[in-house]
């Protein structure tokens, strides 16, 4: 599949959010106050390289992976309420630093584009006690100026 990824015009997007607390080790939403975002189909039939492109051509995150998602529960510091989601080919999910995420099930060559804010390099937590010190730096990262999939306008500005 060649040219561009096709988008849904912004007006026609659903946006879930889903703000999650704490969990033992796992800060989740609390610390930052900014929610997971889920942009329903977002993208229609898209290809892996043309999101790459797409991502690129906005400049807000930079692609890092296609792969698909660990089965263990992790997340990211620098990049029980829980959200079970279905993800269909084309959505797009806003993970904040500190959500854990994880693969319940593949249902037939689940694979995704990873990326992250800033081509900064990210590290991965598995809610354990010592990885306190990099929880707390959470707090000092920002937040989007400009939304991943459609630049000037977008969900990630609309959060409070």
């Amino acid at each position: 599949m060649s040219g561009k990824a096709t988008l849904t015009a912004l007006k026609n997007l659903q946006v879930g959010q889903h703000r999650i607390p704490a969990f033992n080790n796992f800060p989740n939403t609390s610390i930052q106050g900014k929610p997971l975002l889920i942009y329903h189909s977002a993208f229609q039939t898209p290809s892996a390289s043309q999101i790459e492109s797409h991502l690129s051509s906005i400049g807000v995150v930079t692609p890092a992976w296609r792969y698909t998602m660990y089965s263990t529960s992790h997340f990211h510091s620098n990049n029980p309420g829980r959200v079970e989601r279905e993800v269909q080919k084309g959505d797009v999910i806003v993970v904040p630093a500190g959500v854990a995420h994880r693969l319940l099930e593949d249902k037939g060559g689940f694979s995704m584009v990873g990326s992250y804010p800033g081509g900064k390099s990210w590290d991965i937590c598995y809610g354990r006690e010592e990885e306190a010190d990099k929880v707390g730096n959470i707090k000092h990262l920002g937040w989007f100026d400009k939304d991943p999939i459609y630049g000037d306008k977008g969900p990630v500005l609309d959060v409070s």
